[in-house]
């Protein structure tokens, strides 16, 4: 098996002028992604950091972030993925938790001198020895790479990344991953989707995150097929880029396919090429995953899981498009899927529980973390995700939501990706998220908020007939509706609900001051 330098340096003997990457007017091909990646692993041993020690990597989404990884591989070290919208508090654990003796990064990051900021944390006692400045984003400067360099290059079944879980609910977690898990991911991606070298790839996932790692870095490498990248999500630049590359694999998460669908560049695009979208990784709305298929030429599929376990399931192109969008796919027969109670028993059999699973695409758990391993398996070591599911007799599984994603009035479970998805019914509605709001008789009530189409307004009691009428659950419908310019995210792209529980207490908490 060979590693993803192995075949980065094949593409670059073999189609040197190839396109790599893509991004706004620059671009990369495979024979400068080898070279780069080459003087950047020499720069990294004439640091003298021992075999397998960790560098972080913090930089924006791009042709550079790729050659860095790769270049990490190739002089024997370990990865640090750290996502583009991390702050100080959250760079600080991150650097802490993986012990990384360098850190690779511009001079500033968002309002953070990192010059600075690297000394104040030599001065705390973390062992981060040195901040590596990129300047020049094509990564060309650096000492010449050599047979010693070439000797200490990372297999394919060794640890050769630690990134960072999304951190939607606190401080994230470093998972640990090998190349081999990924490989094999990426087979199941060929096959459900019908890849091949003449795909074009854009992920609007940062590249740190799972679901970018296959998206980006893993997949279209072991293709031979180029990827475009931005630096940063943005639903018009987003559309504009797959007109100008004629992008046919698209991997987005669902916050970020709903913006593109209310982008007016949506319609002003030519995204015809367009002939896949890949998202999943939770409970996907069916009528924003329906209207997406009306209104392009793609199909969207959808992988299960999460940046611990790898998929669980799978939709492909072959599935009926009522399985294929009502649900997360089969269960993929390798990863031997269960279900399992709060007790932690085996709930198979009642077709409702928490998602466990067994096989290769499993990631090797968390940096440094025993207790957050703990929780992450089973007493009898399977893997756990963390979501609420239902399993068919068929191995048809459909994502409930996050377990600690419910909102529990009077002692009753609601989910807030069902409120969600009702609510985006709404034709004001943009983009909604779903959060519990603390209540002094029902313990918490259903708070939404939510961001509205151009030039639209709406009011809580409009929002609630409109989900009578289509015949809703009584305990989905909304208590409090909160209307904002933006949803706040995690690193990862998602919503991130913890910024908005905050925020719906603080509103109670200044509401009840006389």
């Amino acid at each position: 098996m060979r590693s993803l330098a192995e075949v980065v340096d094949a593409r670059a003997r073999r189609s040197p002028d190839a396109l790599a990457f893509a991004a706004g007017d620059a671009h990369m091909t495979w024979s400068a992604y080898a070279r780069r990646s080459d003087r950047f692993a020499a720069r990294l041993a004439a640091l003298e950091l021992a075999p397998r020690e960790r560098v972080a990597v913090l930089l924006p989404d791009g042709p550079a972030v790729h050659a860095a990884w790769v270049g990490i591989e190739k002089a024997g070290l370990v990865g640090v993925g750290i996502g583009p919208r991390a702050g100080a508090a959250e760079l600080r654990h991150l650097l802490a938790v993986s012990g990384a003796q360098a850190l690779v990064a511009l001079a500033r990051h968002r309002e953070i001198d990192l010059r600075a900021f690297a000394e104040e944390l030599r001065a705390e006692g973390l062992p981060l020895r040195h901040h590596v400045v990129v300047e020049d984003e094509r990564l060309e400067d650096g000492p010449a790479f050599d047979a010693a360099i070439a000797a200490r290059r990372v297999a394919p079944d060794e640890p050769f990344l630690l990134n960072s879980t999304s951190g939607t609910t606190g401080m994230p977690k470093c998972v640990v991953h090998d190349q081999a898990r990924w490989f094999r991911f990426h087979e199941l991606a060929v096959e459900a989707a019908e890849l091949r070298r003449s795909d074009v790839f854009l992920s609007a996932i940062p590249a740190p995150f799972g679901f970018g790692i296959w998206t980006a870095h893993v997949t279209p490498a072991l293709l031979g097929a180029p990827t475009v990248v931005l630096p940063r999500f943005d639903a018009e630049a987003l559309c504009e880029a797959i007109e100008r590359h004629r992008v046919t694999v698209l991997a987005a998460v669902t916050t970020q396919f709903i913006l593109m669908l209310d982008s007016p560049a949506f319609e002003r695009c030519d995204l015809s090429s367009l002939r896949v979208l890949f998202t999943g990784g939770e409970a996907v709305p069916f009528e924003r995953a329906a209207e997406f298929e009306r209104r392009s030429s793609a199909r969207v599929l959808q992988f299960y899981g999460s940046n611990e376990t790898g998929a669980l399931s799978r939709t492909t192109l072959r599935d009926p498009p009522e399985r294929r969008l009502r649900s997360a796919g089969r269960a993929i027969e390798s990863m031997h899927v269960r279900l399992f109670d709060e007790e932690g028993r085996d709930a198979t059999a009642s077709g409702r529980g928490q998602p466990g699973c067994r096989g290769p695409l499993l990631s090797r758990g968390y940096w440094n973390d025993a207790e957050a391993n703990r929780a992450l398996y089973t007493r009898d070591g399977w893997m756990l995700t963390g979501d609420v599911a239902t399993l068919d007799a068929e191995g048809w599984l459909c994502v409930v939501g996050r377990r600690g994603d419910f909102i529990i009035r009077g002692g009753k479970n609601v989910s807030a990706p069902a409120v969600e998805a009702e609510v985006q019914t709404h034709p004001s509605v943009a983009l909604a998220a779903a959060v519990a709001m603390p209540d002094p008789t029902f313990g918490e009530r259903v708070c939404v908020y939510a961001v509205l189409r151009a030039g639209r307004s709406l009011e809580l009691a409009a929002l609630v007939e409109h989900l009578r009428r289509r015949g809703a659950s009584p305990e989905n419908l909304p208590e409090r509706l909160v209307v904002v310019d933006e949803l706040p995210r995690a690193s990862g792209g998602k919503i991130a609900k913890a910024a908005l529980r905050e925020d719906i207490a603080e509103r109670l908490s200044r509401e009840a001051q006389p």
